[in-house]
């Protein structure tokens, strides 16, 4: 998932989704411990292994997001001259015509 961080609604749903699979796949890896064999035991390894990946790859994009964040509110802030704590809550919540 190199590239971009997300910006669109489509991207923010594919994150969106790929927590929901990562969820499911956690629920499928839970429920299955009964099983027993070879083929069970590669197959939850592989999924496994894939979750492990995934999380991963998904805590790194969310860390991006929220540095990405800081700096807009940073650059915000410079802009706007928002000094106080006060300033910036009473801005951000501001209604623009």
């Amino acid at each position: 998932m190199d590239g971009p961080e997300p910006s669109s609604p489509a991207q923010e749903r594919l994150l969106d989704d790929l927590r929901q699979v990562i969820e499911n796949a956690e629920e499928l890896l839970k429920n299955t411990d009964q099983y027993h064999g070879a083929q069970y035991e590669a197959a939850r390894n592989k999924l496994a292994d894939a979750l492990v990946a995934a999380t991963e790859e998904l805590t790194r994009f969310e860390d991006v997001q929220i540095d990405r964040m800081i700096e807009l509110t940073e650059a915000a802030n410079r802009l706007h001259r928002d000094l106080t704590g006060e300033a910036k809550l009473l801005r951000a919540f501001r209604r623009e015509p």
